[in-house]
């Protein structure tokens, strides 16, 4: 890969992922050193997460190299999906307008809920026994 690139950060649940985008490359995807399709094998996580690179008309116009650590497969996936839109945007900023129409600006900020005190899980109680 060339020596240039533009890097952006993305993070979901507890999922963070740097990405970097390397300019005049041919569509690589490598994840953790591993080729795309190897570490998220699960059918259309890919193509989700190459989506901003196609609303703009990118998809092989760059290699990608990510380092993403925590959370599951979907919040890994959302992670470097936001990474690759936040880079893009350090490339040119005019894709602002495209990448936020489709919502892939938006950092999905849900996490999972604490548990409370006295209960099973964050909401769940336990079952009302009168005696």
């Amino acid at each position: 890969m060339a020596n240039r690139y533009y890097e952006g950060i993305g993070r979901r649940k507890r999922a963070s992922a740097r990405v970097r985008l390397f300019p005049g490359g041919n569509g690589n995807l490598f994840i953790n050193h591993k080729a795309g399709a190897e570490f998220l094998p699960r059918e259309g996580d890919v193509e989700r997460l190459m989506r901003p690179l196609q609303e703009i008309g990118a998809l092989t116009q760059f290699d990608i190299s990510v380092h993403v650590k925590g959370g599951g497969i979907s919040g890994q996936r959302d992670a470097i999906s936001l990474g690759i839109a936040r880079a893009l945007l350090k490339i040119n900023p005019d894709y602002k307008a495209i990448l936020k129409n489709r919502q892939l600006l938006t950092r999905d900020a849900r996490v999972k809920e604490r548990k409370k005190p006295g209960l099973k899980r964050a909401r769940k109680a336990p079952t009302y026994t009168k005696r």
